[in-house]
């Protein structure tokens, strides 16, 4: 019995629960129909590198001290 119940709910609350739709084109993507108009990443994707580099040097140094 709790096993019917259990499918029968998630059943109905896959089929209710549906997710967000594409925002409509803003007009700022190549051929204005890139959703959220082309966000940029330059300021964390960079952020993001210089952190790896900073972590791998600090690792390699680590290393090179062991040795």
């Amino acid at each position: 019995m709790k096993k019917a119940i259990l499918t029968i709910a998630i059943v109905l609350g896959s089929i209710c629960l549906y997710a967000q739709p594409i925002p409509p084109p803003s007009g700022n993507g190549l051929n204005g129909n890139q959703p959220g108009g082309g966000a940029p990443i330059d300021g964390g994707l960079s952020i993001l590198l210089a952190m790896g580099a900073a972590y791998g040097a600090s690792k390699l140094y680590k290393v090179k001290e062991e040795e």
